[in-house]
């Protein structure tokens, strides 16, 4: 490729933030991520009038994970490109695109579990009723490994990348290294304050294959994740700010896997702690978000550590 390809950040209005979605100016136009049911009319269609593009053009959606901020415009999208764009998600988060149910069992398997309200499970009913514009199978269904054409010289390769969820995946545009990955880089998290992974093994790992093999010119994050201090890191990183934040993800992960390790190995505790049973956690990490803002994060991630503690017991028996 000689000419490098465009992209253009498509923001969406959504509460008090905004949702992030990225056009890829190709001969086949793409879309990475679609928000929720509102974000194609609301904030992609004037995005792209704006450059001159028409969301009709689009034929490629590019989904790099199942959840419900960056798969609820999709079927809307689709449907404004007059169904000709193909819809990639990977193979293990399809079933989140499929359903709007099987978003709701995730939450009752997980951290539900923690955060016990009694009125959870229609809460996130009617979420997924509101924000998920439609139920759809995929066009493509994607593993890892993939390349697809955008038309003239334009390629995207496909990365798995799980542990924020199981079919985490990166797009990255060949030649220029530009790369998409959703939420799989978390740094110290959004709006509360704590990385979101449900593996922490494959987090891990997908973190360090993106900065030691991947090794991105141009990162673009799925929300302003932030440093330390609290603040965001913004959508667009350079070379210099992907390492940051890759690096930055990794050494928050250590610290939170050694305070879950000693959390887990003498036994959580229940107590009236809004941490509980994983409030040594937080006081060790010094972690004074609310754990039940959804999406919850604090719970989703600690019940990963804990899911994987027990499944190495279990292989030790």
């Amino acid at each position: 490729m000689t000419t490098p390809v465009a992209v253009h950040p498509l923001v969406s209005p959504w509460g008090r933030f905004g949702l992030y979605s990225f056009f890829i100016d190709a001969a086949e136009p793409a879309i990475v991520d679609t928000g929720i049911a509102s974000s194609p009319a609301e904030g992609m269609v004037p995005a792209l009038e704006a450059i001159g593009r028409r969301i009709e053009d689009v034929r490629w959606i590019l989904l790099t994970h199942g959840h419900i901020d960056h798969i609820g415009g999709a079927y809307a999208l689709w449907e404004l490109t007059g169904r000709r764009a193909q819809v990639v998600i990977h193979e293990a988060d399809a079933p989140l695109l499929r359903s709007r149910r099987v978003h709701v069992e995730e939450y009752l398997s997980g951290r539900a579990q923690y955060v016990r309200d009694p009125d959870g499970e229609a809460k996130l009913t009617a979420a997924t009723n509101a924000v998920i514009s439609g139920e759809m199978e995929p066009t493509l269904l994607v593993r890892g490994g993939e390349t697809i054409s955008l038309g003239g010289d334009v390629t995207v390769s496909v990365h798995s990348i799980p542990g924020h969820t199981p079919g985490s995946v990166a797009y990255v545009i060949d030649g220029q290294n530009d790369v998409f990955v959703g939420d799989a880089v978390q740094v110290h998290g959004a709006a509360n304050g704590f990385p979101g992974f449900v593996d922490p093994v494959a987090y891990r790992s997908s973190l360090e294959y993106l900065r030691d093999e991947v090794r991105p010119r141009h990162l673009y994050l799925g929300h302003p994740y932030r440093r330390g201090d609290g603040t965001p890191y913004g959508v667009e990183l350079d070379a210099g700010q992907a390492r940051g934040a890759l690096q930055g993800s990794l050494d928050i992960e250590a610290r939170i896997n050694n305070a879950a390790c000693a959390c887990l190995t003498s036994g959580p505790h229940e107590t009236g702690s809004p941490y509980s049973p994983f409030a040594r956690v937080a006081e060790d990490l010094g972690y004074e978000g609310d754990p039940a803002l959804e999406p919850s994060p604090f719970f989703t991630t600690l019940h990963g550590y804990r899911t994987t503690l027990d499944h190495s017991i279990e292989n030790e028996e």
